[in-house]
């Protein structure tokens, strides 16, 4: 078992590791913001200046990762629109190999140690009764806003890149790639569809350095005027054939006219051609939240799994 320290990109890296060899035994079992993906977008980005609020912890067994925990500890920062995100409590991404699930106690007893006194928030896997059962056991129970109505619980959803249809986009519009424009037109698809956020220029240039990054497979769509109306990254594990969309985003002004579906279709085109086999994109799967799970859909996505959000008061 290693120490607790700040996290580092070296630790990405054997973290993507792990998540690429659970997926051949057990899909299910990669928790939220654990897949190979979700972990290069969110060190990618984010690095330079959440990092002093990131700790972490090793458990190995033959000198092979088994076992981590990235607790995410409070932070403030200003985002684009002035606004100051203010974070009070805690929030744990961790993994544990279903062949070490004991190890889940570990996990759970460093995190209750460095989070001490901070309400504390976890999303183990709905299909792992084993872990569920273990964070009960330390005084965890079901978070019941995440799981509400409008709540932020999220499925994965995935489907193989068989029988793709032709994408057609509306007229005055054009597929681009991230290699082809500028990383300021880059930056701009994020912000029109994320804001408020922290994303910048000089974070996109970080996440371009991040493994497994592909300016060729981070997909766009150009409006008429030039304004990038849509974008989405695809993370391609090649090791298990498979790629990740994380994030896909929609320019507010171009919406409800199929450029997503578009450029999702003309995206698993182009991992298909580089030898990617199945895709998987998150959601949130509350009833709320409808519109980007039927986009989905639409594309021929389907639910794999889904996360079980646990919360723990201060104390």
């Amino acid at each position: 078992m290693d120490s607790s320290e700040l996290l580092t990109a070296a630790d990405v890296g054997l973290m993507q590791g792990l998540a690429q060899r659970i997926v051949p035994l057990r899909p299910d079992l990669v928790n939220a913001d654990a897949s190979y993906g979700e972990l290069a977008w969110n060190w990618g980005r984010a690095h330079a200046w959440r990092s002093p609020s990131w700790r972490r912890r090793l458990w190995f067994a033959d000198s092979e990762l088994v076992a981590w925990g990235w607790a995410n500890l409070p932070f403030q920062a200003e985002r684009n629109d002035g606004s100051v995100a203010n974070v009070t409590s805690a929030y744990l991404a961790y993994q544990v190999h279903p062949e070490h699930q004991e190890l889940v106690d570990e996990v759970i007893e460093w995190y209750d140690e460095v989070a001490a006194g901070l309400e504390r928030t976890v999303l183990p896997g709905a299909a792992d009764e084993f872990g569920l059962a273990r964070w009960a056991a330390h005084g965890y129970v079901p978070d019941p806003e995440a799981l509400g109505d409008d709540g932020s619980w999220t499925q994965l959803n995935e489907r193989d890149l068989t029988d793709l249809p032709s994408p057609e986009l509306p007229a005055g519009y054009r597929f681009r790639t991230a290699d082809e424009v500028t990383p300021e037109a880059v930056v701009q698809a994020h912000v029109a569809a994320w804001t408020p956020t922290k994303y910048t220029v000089e974070g996109y240039e970080d996440l371009r350095n991040t493994p497994p990054y592909r300016g060729d497979l981070h997909v766009l769509v150009e409006a008429a005027d030039g304004t990038m109306a849509a974008s989405a990254i695809m993370w391609f594990d090649q090791v298990n054939a498979t790629v990740e969309f994380e994030p896909v985003g929609t320019h507010p002004d171009h919406r409800r006219r199929g450029l997503a579906q578009a450029m999702m279709l003309h995206g698993m085109r182009l991992a298909r051609a580089a030898g990617a086999r199945h895709a998987t994109v998150v959601c949130m799967g509350a009833p709320g939240h409808r519109a980007a799970r039927e986009l989905y859909y639409g594309v021929g996505f389907r639910e794999m799994s889904r996360d079980a959000p646990l919360i723990k008061t201060a104390g």
